[in-house]
């Protein structure tokens, strides 16, 4: 049923409107909050998903500049996380982070992180340097990825979730080294 609010047709004294209005105010708030409770379990989900179930735009272009990848990312280190987000303007969720990271440097690299898993060459963990691509299973629903830039030293940095901001964290955390599923190497080495 349509979320619909009634209104009186007739005109009637002014007590007797405001009793009204009062009345339609909390039906139409009730109707509302069923409305919202019937959602909420979806709109949850998608704040969660965090990693860019949606497609963004493009970053904005920018100069290439001299510094590493790796040096790129650790510039944004306490950036909030943004849900889709893709720049340090707006924030950013993991995908983005990384996106825009290897965009500053002239990389054009899919938006989301199921994508990101795909792209580049298989490394394993005992041979990554900075600016391979780690990957986490951090839920068993299929938007439950996550992506990080190695930073070297068994470190990488990421947008974790919503409410942090762009930090570097160990791999060898309990968390991290629990849910890591691999690594991806963009950049060519000699």
């Amino acid at each position: 049923m349509p979320f619909v609010c009634p209104r009186p047709r007739e005109v009637l004294p002014l007590q007797r409107r405001v009793t009204i209005i009062l009345l339609m105010t909390a039906r139409c708030k009730s109707r509302f909050l069923q409305l919202l409770s019937g959602c909420l379990p979806l709109l949850l989900l998608l704040n969660m998903a965090g990693c860019a179930m949606f497609e963004s735009p493009a970053p904005e272009k920018l100069p290439l500049p001299k510094e590493s990848v790796t040096q790129t990312a650790r510039s944004q280190i306490d950036t909030p996380y943004r849900s889709g987000g893709n720049s340090p303007k707006t924030g950013f969720d993991c995908s983005g982070l990384v996106q825009w990271c290897y965009a500053v440097h002239g990389y054009t690299l899919p938006r989301r992180t199921e994508d990101l898993l795909r792209t580049g060459a298989p490394v394993d963990k005992e041979n990554l340097i900075p600016g391979d691509l780690v990957f986490f299973k951090v839920s068993s629903k299929y938007w439950g990825l996550h992506v990080g830039l190695y930073s070297g030293r068994g470190m990488f940095i990421h947008s974790p979730t919503p409410g942090s901001k762009v930090r570097e964290d160990s791999l060898y955390e309990r968390y991290w080294m629990r849910t890591y599923i691999g690594a991806r190497r963009i950049l060519k080495t000699d």
